[in-house]
C-alpha cells in the first residue's frame, strides 16, 4: 500500500471518528450544541431609565449590581456609549434599525392626539416596520427570536420576533409593551422556557430582553427597599435605588439559566440602557431646575448625559477580550456588531459600526443624537418637534438649541433652556455644571459645523 493511501485511509478514519464522536456529544448534552456552530445566540439586555452612573461596576458607592459587575469582568465595556434619543421609544427604534430618529422617523413617544393617539400612530407604526431590522434580519438567518419587556411598534410578531409576550393591540390597552411589561416584575418563565425551546430544537436564538425595570412604578421588594431606605436619604431615591437592584437580580436569573442550559460560551451578551434617569428630589434644591412627572430635568428626556450616556457591554467567551475602553459607543452601533457576529449582511446605508472591531472604534472622533418633544411627533415631518442636536467629541460636548417649525408643539420639560448652545468639558465637569460656550468659541463653531455635516 502506498505511503499517501495510507495517509488518506488514516485522515478518513479521523473524519469518521470525529463525526461520531460529535454526533454522542450532542445525544448526551443536547445544549452544548446550536443548529450551527458557527452562528451565536444573542441575547440583549435592556435597562430602562437608569442612569450611567448606577452600577456598581461604573462605581456607584451605594447601588449593588452583582450580576451587572460580573458580567463586566467578563465582558468588553464601553462606558462613554450613548443613545440617539434619550426617550424609550424612539432610542429603541434607532437600536433596532440602526438609524438616527430623523432616519425612522420615530421622534417620541406618541403621535398628538388625545383620544385618537393609537389611530394616528398606525400609519407611524407601519412607516416604521418598513425599516429593515436586525431582528428580522436574524430570523431571516435561521434565528429564532424572542421579546419581552418595552416594545412600541405592535405586537411582537409586527417587530419580526418569533416568539414573544407583547400583542400590540390599541383595543386591549396595547402600547408600550403591554403584557410584556410583566418580565422581571413577575418572574422570567416566558424567557427561559424560549431558551429551552431553542436549544431543545438545536436553534441559534435572540433574546430581547426588555423588562420595564427600574423605570416607575418604583414599587420593589420590601427587602431591597429596606436595604436603602436610611436616615437622611429621600424615598424616592431609596426607591430608585432597590428597583435597579432588582433589574440587576432578573438580569442574573437570565444568565444563569444560559449557564444552566451550557449555552453560555456560545452565547453574545448585550447590554445597554435606553435613556437616563434621575430622582425628582435629586434637584429640587436647584431653582433652575424644573420636576416633571417625578424624574429630575437634565435626565430622561433631555440632551445632558443623564439623558444620553449609557454603558455598552459585549461579552463574547473566548471571541471578545474582556477590557475598559475609553472608545466611544454608540446605540446605532447595535445592528453592524451583531450583523457582523452572525456572518448576516447588514444594510450599506447604516452610519453606525461594529463594536468588535477596535480599529474602527479608535477611528471613531464624535457621535451624535437629538432630542425632540415627549409626548406628540408629527408624522411625516420628523424635524417638526426636534428641541436639540448634540455633539461628543473627545472630552467636549456640544448642545445646540434647535427652534422646530411651531414651538408651540412642545411639550417637553426642556423648553427653558433658551441657550443657543451649550458647551461642556465631560473630563473635568462630566455632570454639566459649568458651561464654556462663551470662553471656547473656536470650539463651539468646530463642533456646530461637525453637528451640521452629520445631520
Amino acid at each position: 500500500m502506498s505511503k499517501q493511501k495510507t495517509i488518506r485511509i488514516a485522515a478518513t478514519s479521523m473524519n469518521t471518528n470525529k463525526h461520531l464522536l460529535l454526533a454522542l456529544a450532542v445525544t448526551l448534552c443536547p445544549g452544548s450544541f446550536s443548529l450551527a456552530a458557527d452562528k451565536p445566540n444573542i441575547v440583549l439586555i435592556l435597562s430602562d431609565d437608569q442612569a450611567w452612573t448606577d452600577y456598581g461596576f461604573m462605581g456607584h458607592p451605594t447601588i449593588q449590581t452583582p450580576n451587572l459587575d460580573a458580567l463586566a469582568k467578563r465582558s468588553l465595556v464601553l462606558d462613554r456609549g450613548y443613545v440617539a434619543s434619550p426617550l424609550c421609544r424612539p432610542s429603541l427604534a434607532s437600536m433596532v434599525t440602526g438609524l438616527y430618529p430623523f432616519g425612522h422617523g420615530i421622534t417620541g413617544n406618541d403621535v398628538d392626539g388625545g383620544n385618537d393617539r393609537a389611530a394616528l400612530d398606525v400609519p407611524l407604526r407601519e412607516q416604521f416596520r418598513q425599516h429593515p431590522s436586525f431582528i428580522r434580519t436574524l430570523t431571516a438567518n435561521g434565528y429564532l427570536a424572542h421579546q419581552s419587556g418595552k416594545w412600541w411598534e405592535g405586537s411582537f410578531a409586527d417587530g419580526g420576533f418569533t416568539h414573544g409576550m407583547t400583542h400590540g393591540d390599541p383595543k386591549r390597552g396595547g402600547r408600550h409593551g403591554d403584557a410584556g411589561l410583566k418580565i422581571g416584575r413577575e418572574g422570567m418563565k416566558p424567557v427561559t422556557e424560549f431558551i429551552d425551546l431553542a436549544v431543545q430544537q438545536q436553534k441559534p436564538f435572540f433574546v430581547w430582553y426588555a423588562p420595564f425595570l427600574p423605570h416607575t412604578p418604583h414599587n420593589p421588594p420590601e427587602r431591597l427597599l429596606a436595604k436603602y431606605a436610611i436616615d437622611g436619604r429621600a424615598q424616592d431615591v431609596a426607591e430608585y435605588y432597590a428597583m435597579c437592584e432588582w433589574f440587576d437580580e432578573t438580569c442574573g436569573e437570565l444568565l444563569d439559566h444560559l449557564d444552566a442550559k451550557g449555552v453560555a460560551e456560545n452565547t453574545i451578551v448585550l447590554y445597554i440602557c435606553d435613556n437616563g434617569w434621575a430622582a425628582a428630589s435629586t434637584n429640587a434644591d436647584d431653582p433652575n431646575q424644573k420636576l416633571w412627572k417625578g424624574f429630575a430635568q437634565r435626565s430622561k428626556g433631555s440632551p445632558y448625559e443623564n439623558g444620553i450616556r449609557t454603558p455598552i457591554m459585549v461579552s463574547w467567551p473566548g471571541r471578545v477580550k474582556p477590557e475598559r475602553s475609553k472608545d466611544l459607543a454608540h446605540a446605532i452601533d447595535l445592528f453592524p456588531t451583531i450583523a457582523a457576529a452572525t456572518g448576516a449582511e447588514a444594510p450599506a446605508n447604516l452610519p453606525g459600526i461594529d463594536l468588535m472591531d477596535a480599529d474602527a472604534r479608535n477611528e471613531r472622533t464624535q457621535v451624535f443624537g437629538v432630542a425632540h418633544s415627549i409626548h406628540n411627533m408629527t408624522v411625516g415631518d420628523p424635524d417638526d418637534t426636534q428641541q436639540y442636536l448634540w455633539c461628543v467629541e473627545d472630552e467636549w460636548k456640544l448642545l445646540v438649541r434647535y427652534a422646530g417649525k411651531d414651538t408651540t408643539k412642545y411639550r417637553n420639560v426642556h423648553v427653558w433652556d433658551k441657550a443657543p448652545a451649550r458647551l461642556f468639558h465631560l473630563k473635568n465637569d462630566p455632570h454639566e455644571k459649568h458651561d464654556l460656550a462663551a470662553k471656547r468659541p473656536g470650539v463651539v463653531e468646530r463642533l456646530k459645523r461637525a453637528i451640521e455635516n452629520w445631520r
